[in-house]
């Protein structure tokens, strides 16, 4: 009996490589379409529908291993092993340098591909260990008060599109015949909150602000070739985002000709019948997302096409079609060739949470602080007698990580960055003083006589993932991650008062946070302020180098920050009228676009190639900046356009930005290139047009508004152009 069990198992395992060695998947020098074709010939429906959910189970007849397709990487590798852990993604909006962040995704994707190298060895196939990442977020951060406002580069369409190509080609790579990893623009679309509603909200957007701010990015990641495209959980315009006709077919398949495949927001499809409703159940809800192209269920109702091919709801060719398409993206990502087939399969181990990575983590946070206000307290020496460091941030890791977060064995705080950077003949001192966002039980209070006993003080304040963030990670929001509360927790602005009272020695505020929030009562308690966001593993050193002079800051708010939630429209308003810098006419606190310097920068001789030209024509502007200064830094030159004010046209649009390091006393030529484009409005009906008219264009390190000058931004230059 055991003779006959060996030989039969001899004889499937002979049948078994035969089948293999006849089938055209197993092919690399086979055409892409002809490899995807044979595979699904040979699955039956049952494994057809589970190789279409994010868990996709192994074939064993076929040599199919398991695979996840759910990972993360928006700053870095999330909820794997240890990686670098990246600054978060509004930071990387703050830099304004999308060379920068190309790099970043570059090694990003380097230590995926590792990661992944060393978990096939060990046969591991487990969740957040594969190569789909859904990864970058890039909705429009139309309101403050969207808790995973953090997770985007900003309320710009024109930098968020910049930011977002420079990511997703970093992390796909440049090899023509293979993906490095595959990257995913999410939430499609129109997506900003509310988060307790978004499982049933019903987001309505005008054909201009769609195809003009919430559409924009996702066309330039199309354009880039990303591979895969995650619709949201909500509607827009009445039609549930991974059900929809307009956002999947029309705009996706049919206008902008999208190859990838589309992935659903976890738990969207089963909205359907449960938020939605839209449809009385799961077979009707799995029907239409698949009939409307969504090839991947993030989740579990993609077993009901089943009952669905029953019914008649579908047919298995419509399935057929959308697995193809799925299954493309693992074929590209090398998965069904043998070893060594692709030049990512060897990039090893050395280059996870390397030296390299960190020093590119930590000019991702100096690039990114923004010093919000400084009456020359900064940069500070070194070797003062002594420090003292308070508040509830400055030795807190949840303060570095923002969400999506992941985990390293080196993670520098504000309280190590700073104390690293002190001499050692000075002293410095450390106590919380506060918790986060609650009065203390105890109501000693030792902190103050510190600081009136210090030459300065740094009060690392704001806010950190457990206040702002998604539905169910935020676990101290009682507002399911927004922040329907603009102010700074009470007990904090309480604590900087107590600091400031009596004291005549410098305080620094060093406030961290992934949103705008209401600084003013900082802004008038503390000698300097910088915005530090989320500032990843190194954000303590980078902390220090600013603080200390080692580094002019050099970041730019993405985000504009209101004086208060009453200067904008209600939450759940996706009008832009009133919102962003494009169409705010309130004056806000901080502009978008401000940051200032240690040194000053001027703006002179701005050219344009022509006056007056007719329509479609492109146009040059030069400018020449001069770092006026005392000390080096780097600039951020910003292009706004005005178009012709006819109807509803923005105020302002970004339109260019060039990142320009400068010795004191240097001068540069900075020019950029007015393309029909770039000139081009977006009318009513949604459709781009190019106006006649006359275009005020302008190139500064700031918005060109009064409050930016009043901040302490330099005026920068400005013409018209005249288009007819």
């Amino acid at each position: 009996m055991n003779k006959f069990r060996l030989l039969f198992s001899l004889i499937l395992v002979c049948l078994i490589c035969v089948a293999h060695a006849q089938s055209v998947y197993l092919d690399p020098s086979k055409p892409l379409d002809d490899r995807v074709n044979d595979l699904v010939s040979k699955l039956t429906l049952d494994e057809k529908v589970h190789q279409m959910m994010n868990t996709s189970p192994a074939i064993p007849r076929l040599g199919i291993s398991a695979y996840d397709w759910w990972n993360e990487a928006l700053h870095g590798i999330a909820r794997s092993g240890v990686a670098t852990v990246f600054p978060q993604a509004i930071a990387f909006g703050a830099t304004f340098d999308d060379k920068l962040i190309h790099n970043v995704s570059t090694a990003i994707s380097d230590e995926a591909r590792a990661m992944y190298n060393a978990a096939q060895a060990d046969d591991y196939h487990q969740r957040f260990g594969g190569l789909t990442f859904w990864t970058p977020n890039i909705n429009i951060f139309r309101d403050p008060r969207w808790g995973r406002g953090q997770e985007t580069y900003g309320e710009d369409p024109f930098l968020t599109a910049t930011i977002g190509v420079a990511f997703v080609t970093g992390m796909q790579g440049d090899d023509p015949l293979h993906l490095k990893v595959a990257a995913c623009a999410k939430h499609f679309a129109v997506h900003s909150g509310p988060e307790r509603l978004r499982h049933s909200f019903n987001a309505l957007a005008s054909p201009k602000d769609l195809f003009e701010t919430y559409l924009p990015a996702f066309k330039a990641l199309v354009d880039a070739h990303v591979e895969a495209v995650m619709c949201a959980y909500n509607r827009t315009n009445n039609e549930p985002c991974c059900g929809s006709n307009l956002l999947l077919d029309d705009i996706l398949r049919n206008e902008w000709h999208f190859k990838g495949h589309v992935v659903s927001d976890c738990g969207a499809i089963a909205d359907f019948y449960m938020g939605h409703n839209v449809v009385p159940g799961q077979a009707e809800a799995v029907a239409l997302s698949v009939k409307h192209g969504v090839d991947l269920n993030c989740g579990d109702e993609y077993p009901a096409l089943i009952e669905a091919v029953k019914r008649g709801l579908i047919t298995e060719k419509e399935i057929d079609a959308a697995l193809a398409t799925l299954l493309k993206t693992r074929f590209k990502l090398g998965m069904f060739d043998p070893k060594g087939s692709s030049p990512y399969d060897n990039i090893s181990q050395d280059v996870i949470n390397s030296d390299a990575h960190r020093q590119l983590a930590k000019q991702v946070a100096l690039e990114s602080i923004v010093l919000v206000k400084n009456n020359g307290v900064l940069p500070l020496r070194n070797d003062l007698p002594k420090y003292f460091i308070t508040g509830p941030t400055a030795a807190n890791l949840d303060a570095l990580i923002g969400n999506y977060y992941g985990v390293n064995p080196e993670m520098t705080t504000i309280l190590e960055g700073l104390a690293s950077g002190i001499s050692h003949a000075s002293q410095m001192q450390f106590k919380p003083g506060i918790l986060l966002d609650r009065p203390n039980a105890n109501p000693i209070d030792w902190t103050t006589g510190d600081a009136k006993a210090s030459k300065v003080t740094f009060v690392a304040m704001g806010i950190t993932g457990l206040l702002e963030g998604e539905e169910g990670e935020s676990i101290g929001s009682p507002t399911y991650g927004d922040r329907l509360d603009y102010n700074l927790p009470q007990n904090q602005i309480d604590f900087l008062k107590k600091l400031r009272e009596g004291n005549k020695n410098k305080i620094v505020a060093i406030v961290t946070g992934g949103s705008p929030m209401n600084l003013a009562e900082v802004q008038e308690l503390a000698d300097a302020v910088l915005l530090v966001w989320y500032p990843g593993e190194e954000g303590g050193h980078a902390v220090s180098d600013i603080v200390f002079g080692k580094v002019s800051p050099s970041g730019r708010i993405p985000v504009t920050f209101p004086k208060s939630f009453d200067q904008l429209p209600p939450y759940t308003d996706y009008s832009m009228k009133g919102r962003t810098y494009r169409y705010m006419t309130a004056e806000p606190m901080y502009p978008f676009g401000y940051g200032l310097s240690y040194t000053s920068f001027s703006y002179s001789n701005l050219k344009l190639s022509a006056a007056l030209v007719k329509k479609n024509t492109a146009v040059n502007a030069e400018v020449t900046v001069t770092n006026s200064g005392k000390m080096e830094a780097d600039e951020v030159v910003q292009l706004y356009i005005t178009n012709p004010q006819t109807g509803n046209n923005p105020l302002f649009s970004l339109k260019g930005f060039k990142r320009v390091g400068l010795k004191p006393g240097e001068s540069k030529t900075v020019a950029f290139s007015l393309t029909p484009a770039i000139l081009q409005s977006i009318n009513n009906d949604g459709q781009a047009v190019e106006l006649s008219g006359d275009y005020h264009v302008y190139i500064g390190g700031s918005l060109p508004t009064k409050r930016s000058e009043e901040l302490g931004m330099a005026k920068g230059a400005e013409s018209i152009l005249s288009v007819k």
